[in-house]
């Protein structure tokens, strides 16, 4: 019953901000409730606490005794709602597709069915000795990752 309360506040104090989106939600059996919210242009602090009064002035502490923390995603955090690759373009990613592979590339394009990577390789010269750098493209369906992360390099 908690975790509906929490869920009809959050949709209530989310689409207030609409650059805001839940990722997940969990209430334990002691009733630590954890909220993770990230944003077309990222999350603020600001925006945290506003979503955090939200939840809070909407629960009764005499009713029900319940700690609340809500974050942002980390920077190590796969992305897993498919409004997280629009702020990430150009940015390096690491996706494992369901069959098991794994691709590193640039995030340079995201349509409604998928994303699309391109990275430079290394290939053999058609005719003679030697290779040449290619730039490959590839077009992943959101349907066919099983998890992506961005590479964060300094």
């Amino acid at each position: 019953m908690l975790k509906e309360r929490v869920k009809s506040l959050l949709e209530e104090a989310l689409a207030e901000n609409g650059s805001l989106f839940l990722i997940s939600l969990t209430v334990s059996a002691d009733n630590q409730i954890k909220v993770v919210i990230d944003g077309d242009e990222g999350v603020s602090l600001n925006d945290c606490i506003s979503v955090s009064r939200a939840v809070e002035g909407g629960l009764d502490r005499e009713e029900t005794d319940f700690s609340l923390e809500v974050t942002s995603p980390g920077a190590t955090e796969p992305l897993v709602h498919q409004r997280q690759y629009n702020k990430n373009i150009g940015r390096k990613l690491n996706v494992k597709t369901a069959s098991g592979e794994t691709v590193e590339g640039n995030l340079t394009a995201i349509g409604e069915d998928g994303i699309e990577l391109q990275w430079k390789q290394r290939e053999p010269k058609p005719v003679g000795k030697g290779k040449r750098t290619v730039t490959v493209k590839k077009e992943i369906p959101f349907s066919d990752i099983s998890g992506a992360k961005v590479i964060i390099t300094f």
